[in-house]
């Protein structure tokens, strides 16, 4: 009954004041009547009525293969690995923070103002002490290394010390695309009711992918991309992993995405056997990326490899080449890359 609207004009006072009177006691009714569901609340059409049911709804989500259950939105969160901290900080959740760790780069110019705001609990990944100390109710983490013996321990650990937490599917599953990303971010929008915001995300990030995606326009020939990770007796490649999803976005082909894992060690003779157009050069770690870059060209094994003899050498910074909302930005560097003159 609160839905319906009284459209016919009243012509004179008498029913002018009734109708006043009746809507007056059907707004009362409205708002006296308790909202126990979400779809009741969604019938509502208010979106200020449908927030408190959506918070008072447990959420039940598999992550890492554990079905876990947020009875509320987690108040004191702490994200683990740069690629998820940004997930977090674009979704406007600064001020659910309690810590963070893991930087791979620096974080985005638009996220660093709230980013400032959290505390940094640890370079790497903290210790099971200090991440307790910081008396978290949520830990969400970008790698499930985070979980491992060098974490701060297993998922099911966290559970019975009552810290829920989530583990981004997209970066821990073989051949994860960008829609797999969006997944991450709807779910972590569930987790804190907040779903408006991730579905305004996931939003603009597609438009972003779109006009990258439409400028690249049909690519008959696909060139061939070899991505370096890192090593120098035997290179770290991406396999069958989220790199090899942009990169055909971007109008390659990842010349080992035929290894069924996500990054793989293999050889230099295999390199040159797989003839790459162009290498993606992966900007982190121990080397700085000119390091990495003389690397590649002065190694004499790669000499006659196309995308050495040209000089065609793409950086990708790790932040971008991860599952997270850089994936617009990380496309458009790896288009640019592969089509110089389409970009100009």
């Amino acid at each position: 009954m609160s839905t319906i609207r009284m459209r016919k004009k009243a012509f004179h006072g008498f029913w002018m004041a009734a109708l006043a009177a009746i809507m007056l006691l059907l707004s009362a009714c409205s708002s006296a009547a308790p909202a126990t569901t979400e779809s009741t609340a969604a019938n509502a059409g208010s979106e200020q009525t449908a927030q408190p049911a959506a918070d008072n709804k447990p959420v039940t989500i598999v992550t890492n293969g554990i079905e876990m259950t947020y009875p509320e939105a987690p108040k004191r969160a702490v994200t683990m690995n740069q690629h998820v901290t940004e997930v977090m900080l674009a979704l406007g959740l600064a001020d659910k923070m309690v810590g963070t760790a893991y930087l791979d780069d620096h974080i985005l110019p638009e996220l660093k103002a709230d980013y400032d705001k959290v505390p940094v609990l640890s370079d790497k990944y903290p210790t099971k002490e200090v991440l307790l100390a910081a008396n978290p109710d949520f830990v969400y983490a970008g790698w499930k290394s985070a979980f491992g013996d060098k974490g701060v321990g297993s998922m099911e650990d966290l559970e019975k010390a009552g810290i829920k937490s989530y583990l981004q599917e997209s970066s821990n599953k073989p051949g994860p695309t960008i829609d797999d990303v969006f997944a991450d971010i709807r779910n972590i929008g569930r987790i804190f009711r907040v779903e408006d915001k991730a579905n305004e995300l996931i939003g603009k990030m597609k438009a972003e992918i779109e006009q990258t995606v439409s400028k690249i326009g049909t690519v008959d020939k696909p060139l061939n991309v070899f991505v370096y990770d890192s090593g120098e007796d035997q290179p770290l490649t991406a396999a069958n992993n989220y790199m090899t999803s942009l990169i055909k976005a971007a109008g390659g082909k990842n010349v080992f995405d035929d290894i069924q894992k996500g990054w793989a060690t293999v050889s230099w003779e295999e390199v040159v056997n797989r003839k790459p157009d162009v290498i993606v050069v992966v900007d982190y770690g121990d080397k700085t990326i000119e390091q990495k870059q003389n690397f590649l060209l002065s190694k004499k094994e790669l000499a006659d490899v196309p995308a050495i003899q040209n000089k065609r050498l793409i950086v990708l910074p790790l932040s971008a080449a991860s599952e997270g909302v850089r994936a617009p930005i990380a496309l458009k560097i790896l288009a640019e890359g592969l089509h110089p003159d389409t970009f100009k």
